[in-house]
């Protein structure tokens, strides 16, 4: 567990904390760690969820199945990200979608009561941990309205347009490596992957961009 601290020390959740408190914090929050290989499911739909979640090691993907197999993938979680502070409040209900691991990856889990409830040692950095989950789920709704822009576009160039874009400002540069394959972008922006491919390839010859594989250079 303690190899995880300097991870952990760089979250959002547990900004402004130092190691050591981290470490004499993961009892109290009663922290517990679990692996993954790729393709396993860390929550599925339908399920409880109980614990706030943050990702370690690998990669994660939350994605949502509809009755006849068409994927929709909601978000990418990253090293360092959190998951499941959807669910923290009671009576949230059950999980909406799939949490799956995109390669071998290790979460930590913790008790979403230990965190909101001040221990009665009264740890000096717990507020300040309440705090970040209160500004992590801000960002998150902050995320989730970006992603609704992408979707709110008619057409596929306009979704691919407003995603490379998002992603040239978020990298800082024309030049950027996107996090999915083409049938993962496909599955984000909920367009056909065909269609998508085509679009693409009209927007290269047109000048628009260059890529190969998922990497990208707009023009």
């Amino acid at each position: 567990m303690k190899k995880y601290i300097p991870v952990l020390e760089n979250t959002q959740l547990f900004a402004g904390v130092g190691e050591a408190e981290i470490s004499a914090m993961l009892g109290c929050l009663q922290a517990q760690k679990c692996s993954y290989k790729k393709g396993e499911y860390v929550f599925r739909q339908g399920e409880q969820v109980n614990n706030i979640t943050v990702l370690v090691e690998g990669s994660l993907h939350i994605q949502r199945d509809d009755y006849w197999g068409n994927r929709s993938i909601i978000n990418m979680i990253r090293v360092g990200e959190m998951f499941g502070e959807a669910y923290a409040a009671p009576g949230s209900g059950a999980s909406l979608n799939d949490v799956v691991a995109v390669e071998d990856s290790t979460v930590l889990f913790f008790d979403v009561k230990r965190i909101l409830t001040v221990c009665s040692s009264a740890c000096r950095f717990h507020s300040m941990v309440v705090q970040n989950l209160f500004f992590a789920i801000s960002e998150k709704n902050r995320k989730l309205v970006q992603k609704l822009g992408h979707m709110a576009k008619r057409t596929t160039r306009e979704k691919l347009i407003s995603y490379l874009s998002e992603e040239a400002g978020r990298q800082n540069s024309g030049t950027f490596t996107i996090p999915f394959n083409r049938q993962q972008l496909a599955d984000f922006l909920s367009v056909d992957r065909s269609a998508m491919s085509n679009e693409l390839c009209k927007m290269r010859d047109e000048g628009l961009l260059t890529f190969q594989k998922n990497r990208f250079t707009l023009l």
